[in-house]
């Protein structure tokens, strides 16, 4: 079940290697076979709050609201894709997109990020430091031990080692890999070869998305050679500039075979949460620092209304109808994730240490300033933004895993405690990422558990999910033309007001006999603010408002996104 708790580092007894490696021991605060009174005070106050949300024990272990206790066929249904977890997933909350003091624009240090996603409640973190031509010579290596240090520290905390990719011909991407001997030496060939500032291939061209797309297939050649275990791509803040266009999207995600895809997504919901905070006590700019325009490199067929986020999510995801519904109506894996993209925080006391960044290719440890700096747009991970993935177990292949697979909802404000989705019909289920197999005229239905939040978020408050919706579209197939970013017969079939402020919340909703493929995928929200979409009412009544630049207070227009499942009768 996803979680919003703070947690410590202590549970020394257990061999953290195999725990991180390839194991299954579950932290300490988890794990019931160690007694409350061997856990440090982070971890007895993260079980209380676990308890407290029925999230310990039997329900944790079948890892879902529903857990065993679901009536109807799906009590004795498996999972339509074979999955091992009979009863569900360990929901592991995290974050793939960090900066520190080896960032150009970045200043702290890595158990600093670290530290603070433990307390924020993040079971693991991606440290995404800029590629550049100072990272790929010096900053790849150096950064390791500073990583490989927290991984000791924190154990109850799976850190990765990425990078901040420069997409040749594109925007930014997270690319990270596995843990292991060569997680080094893979990064620092891929940036030294494949980064578009390294390169000098940041324009749009034809060969600079090539360029692209072969280290995307450089990453897969890794995996398939077993220089390391595993490697994921997720694009960031993908509309904030127009500069990735549809059919690169889909480049990206065609690169590799989809039995072992390397990109599987982007963001959708971009950090920098804190911009939107009205002067004189925040930035005064827009959520996700989207207040850009248009340049030459950009896509020529989006609209101004893409350059600015909606409810704080970007405009590929959170338009009903939109890009992230015409990928989906392919019928292909692709992904949403929500994160921090952590570089300076809002409120902290800390300024940016000194030393050459270009020479040493990091800055010195960070300093007190003697003042808070409400000047700055970030939250630290977990504090705002968090993505919640289905995992097979504790481990870094199984978060990769579920990444990969779909597994994947996020929040933000911690406006849910958890969230289980299932698609059933016959005698099968399915689940977020997943495909439901039927046969054509195979009564359908999506049950939904939600676990409402359960005490306050990092703003002071505990916030209200007020509405629950159901996105429904069909699949239509590969398109025609690449650059498609409208889904015609994606729209809102279904609204829920949730009229309760604790405990659990159940919902389902009859597909009826379905006939023809079609995905459902969940949205709700605080619903402070909402307007009608922009592909009309009929389409969405009440989907996310476009944010206002220079007063857009994140904590006052919360959602959460589920990622797809899919139904396929034969």
């Amino acid at each position: 079940m996803g979680h919003s708790h703070g947690h410590g580092h202590g549970h020394h007894h257990h061999d953290h290697d195999h725990a991180h490696e390839g194991g299954t021991s579950l932290p300490a605060a988890f794990d019931t076979s160690v007694p409350d009174e061997a856990l440090t005070p982070d971890q007895r106050s993260r079980r209380s709050m676990l308890r407290r949300a029925g999230l310990l024990g039997a329900g944790l272990a079948t890892a879902g609201v529903l857990g065993g206790a679901t009536s109807g066929t799906a009590a004795a249904a498996q999972p339509a894709s074979g999955g091992r977890r009979k009863k569900g997933f360990l929901w592991l909350a995290g974050d793939h997109h960090i900066h520190t003091q080896y960032s150009s624009d970045g200043k702290y240090r890595v158990v600093d990020q670290v530290r603070q996603g433990a307390r924020h409640g993040m079971d693991w973190l991606v440290i995404t430091d800029h590629g550049s031509t100072t990272h790929a010579k010096i900053g790849v290596d150096k950064v390791n031990p500073d990583i490989k240090a927290a991984r000791d520290a924190y154990e109850d905390t799976l850190v990765f080692q990425g990078l901040e990719w420069n997409i040749p011909g594109a925007e930014h991407g997270t690319v990270f890999v596995h843990p292991g001997k060569n997680e080094v030496s893979v990064l620092k060939q891929f940036e030294t070869d494949y980064d578009g500032s390294v390169k000098n291939a940041s324009g749009s061209s034809p060969a600079n998305e090539a360029l692209a797309v072969a280290g995307l297939a450089f990453l897969g050649d890794q995996v398939k050679r077993r220089k390391v275990k595993d490697a994921l791509m997720l694009a960031n803040h993908p509309a904030r500039r127009g500069v990735d266009s549809p059919h690169e999207i889909r480049a990206w995600r065609d690169a590799t075979p989809a039995s072992h895809q390397i990109a599987v997504g982007f963001e959708g919901a971009p950090g920098h949460q804190a911009a939107g905070i009205p002067a004189p006590l925040g930035m005064g700019r827009a959520r996700g620092i989207y207040d850009n325009n248009p340049s030459v490199d950009s896509f020529a067929g989006y609209p101004p209304e893409s350059y600015r986020t909606w409810g704080g999510f970007d405009w590929m995801t959170a338009t009903v109808g939109g890009l992230w519904d015409s990928l989906l109506a392919e019928g292909k894996a692709w992904w949403i994730s929500a994160n921090s993209d952590s570089h300076q925080v809002y409120a902290d006391t800390a300024a940016r240490g000194g030393g050459d960044f270009n020479t040493n290719g990091r800055y010195d440890d960070p300093v007190y300033a003697g003042k808070i700096d409400i000047t700055q747009g970030d939250y630290w991970p977990g504090q705002y933004s968090r993505t919640h993935v289905g995992s097979d177990g504790f481990s870094y292949a199984a978060v990769m895993d579920g990444i990969r697979a779909g597994r994947v909802w996020v929040d933000h404000g911690q406006l849910l405690s958890g969230l289980d989705v299932r698609l059933s019909g016959g005698s099968r289920w399915a689940t977020l990422g997943g495909a439901l197999h039927v046969k054509k005229g195979t009564n359908v239905t999506l049950t939904v558990e939600i676990a409402l939040a359960d005490g306050p978020n990092w703003a002071g408050f505990t916030p209200k999910l007020a509405r629950v919706d159901v996105i429904q579209g069909d699949v239509t197939g590969p398109v025609a033309d690449k650059d498609t970013f409208t889904a015609p017969t994606a729209k809102v079939v279904k609204s829920y007001e949730v009229n309760k402020s604790t405990g659990t919340v159940r919902i389902t909703y009859s597909l009826g006999r379905v006939d023809r493929p079609l995905y459902v995928r969940l949205r709700g929200s605080d619903g402070k603010r909402s307007a009608v979409g922009s592909r009309g009412a009929a389409v969405d009544p009440a989907g996310p408002a476009i944010d206002v630049v220079g007063d857009a207070d994140p904590w006052n227009d919360l959602w959460f996104y589920s990622n797809p499942v899919w139904v396929l009768p034969a």
